[in-house]
C-alpha cells in the first residue's frame, strides 16, 4: 500500500481516537445529547472518517474496510442533511460501529510495510 493509503487510514484512526477522547471513559448518552459542542465535534470527526473512506474507495473500490460505502454515506448525511442528523443514530454509530472500524484500521496499519 502506498503512502496515500496510509495517510487516509491514519486520518480515520486519528478521528476515531479523537471521538473516544471527547467522550471520555463514561461514554454517557445524556451528556452527549446535552452538549452541543461535543455533538458537533463528533459530527466533524465522522465527516473526516467518511471523507477518508471515500478517498480510499477511489484508490481501490474493493478496499478492505467493512461497510466503507456506508461510512461515506454517513459523511454525506451529516454534511448535507445536517438538519436531519439524529443523535440516537450517531450514538449507535459511535457505540456499535466505531470500535469495529478502529480494529480494522489498526490492523491494516499494522500490516502495512514499514
Amino acid at each position: 500500500m502506498n503512502l496515500e493509503v496510509k495517510k487516509y487510514l491514519y486520518d480515520i484512526k486519528t478521528s476515531i481516537d479523537s471521538i473516544m477522547e471527547y467522550l471520555g471513559e463514561k461514554k454517557d448518552f445524556n451528556f452527549y445529547l446535552n452538549n452541543k459542542l461535543l455533538r458537533r465535534a463528533v459530527e466533524r470527526e465522522l465527516e473526516i472518517i467518511g471523507e477518508a473512506a471515500g478517498k480510499l474507495l477511489k484508490i481501490d473500490s474493493n478496499f478492505p474496510i467493512q461497510n466503507a460505502r456506508k461510512i461515506v454515506d454517513v459523511r454525506n448525511w451529516v454534511i448535507h442533511g445536517y438538519d436531519k442528523v439524529d443523535d440516537v443514530i450517531v450514538w449507535g454509530i459511535i457505540s456499535a460501529h466505531l470500535p469495529k472500524l478502529q480494529l480494522q484500521v489498526e490492523k491494516l496499519l499494522q500490516d502495512m510495510p514499514k
